[in-house]
């Protein structure tokens, strides 16, 4: 009953501040907004060229196409910000993989983590920045959210605890099932991960493109703040960062959906009313989701040849699966693959 009644309250809290949002379009600062979409464009743009590198790395024998990446990466994140549960990363991967010859996914997968050192050590100062500044709820006080998903995981403890040891046991349960190719995989896995084992190709083609990428971000963040008429300035930009690391944690929304509201009434309380704060969240997440998904469907058409996102999906699971079933040899693919799909 009580989740059930938080996941309503979540709901209707969303639909009204959709309905503030559009009520208020006069009042949007629409170059500000422009500015807003260009950075945040900007900065996936430039993550993708470091997951480049990184594939570049891996792979310094094939040729393959940096807006095959690029498409991949906008494809992904576009899905991710419109449907939940993540789903984007299997197009992500799929695409990514097919556009690089004779590759896996266990390497392709690798080198898209590449970027996890960096983004991690920003992560926690993001996190210390805003949970010391008093206006963050403390990680006790989320089941009090009005966020169904982040609420609901708070408030169920235990319920917590079990879902995630029965995720360590079946990982487990699969790494002992499929013992026999072990070798092989971690040495995939190894091979993603060449840039990692350069230090100075690793920070001046992965790090320096990773942090010119957050200052866009950054100023992404700045201009959607000032364009919602919250005041853009370093603090506040740090505190939708850390809003945005949280949500990131429980991607049972689409783009985090419901808990970035919730928190950012929270942390606003004092900067703007919730009626104007809720506006700015359903806003910017609908400019991010429209940007993105926009972007990631007209690559998905023009540079991968697929006429929606649930083929895509639909056709690298299945590409997923015939491979694993070959026993996951570089090249299997390749060969199987159509000519819209060959770079």
């Amino acid at each position: 009953m009580l989740a059930s009644a938080s996941f309503s309250k979540s709901i209707d809290s969303f639909f009204g501040a959709v309905g503030k949002f559009f009520s208020d379009l006069a009042a949007v600062h629409w170059g500000a907004l422009t500015v807003a979409m260009v950075l945040f464009a900007l900065n996936l743009t430039l993550r993708s060229r470091a997951i480049f590198h990184s594939m570049r790395a891996a792979y310094p024998h094939e040729r393959f196409q940096w807006r095959r990446i690029w498409g991949a990466y906008f494809a992904a994140v576009g899905f991710n910000n419109v449907v939940p549960a993540r789903g984007g990363d299997v197009i992500k991967v799929f695409l990514a993989k097919n556009s690089i010859p004779r590759s896996t996914y266990a390497t392709v997968a690798a080198t898209i983590y590449t970027e996890a050192p960096f983004d991690a050590a920003i992560g926690v100062v993001v996190l210390i920045f805003a949970f010391t500044r008093g206006v963050f709820p403390k990680p006790p006080d989320f089941a009090k959210l009005n966020a169904f998903d982040l609420s609901f995981l708070a408030s169920n403890f235990r319920l917590t605890l079990f879902l995630l040891t029965v995720l360590a046991i079946l990982g487990l349960v699969a790494f002992a099932l499929l013992s026999r190719r072990v070798v092989a995989f971690w040495e995939r896995i190894r091979q993603g991960l060449t840039i990692l084992r350069d230090r100075r190709r690793y920070l001046r083609q992965v790090v320096a493109f990773q942090a010119v990428a957050w200052l866009c971000r950054a100023g992404a963040f700045w201009f959607f703040l000032d364009a919602f008429r919250i005041g853009g300035s370093v603090g506040n930009v740090m505190l939708v960062f850390g809003v945005s690391a949280v949500s990131g944690m429980i991607p049972l929304a689409p783009g985090g959906v419901g808990i970035q509201q919730a928190l950012f009434v929270r942390v606003f309380a004092h900067s703007a009313s919730s009626a104007v704060v809720l506006a700015y969240s359903v806003g910017q997440q609908i400019a991010i989701a429209a940007l993105t998904a926009g972007v990631g469907f007209v690559a998905l058409v023009t540079i991968f040849r697929f006429r929606s996102f649930k083929e895509a999906i639909h056709a690298g699971r299945a590409d997923r699966a015939a491979e694993g079933g070959a026993g996951e040899e570089p090249g299997a693919t390749e060969a199987r693959r159509g000519p819209r799909e060959r770079v």
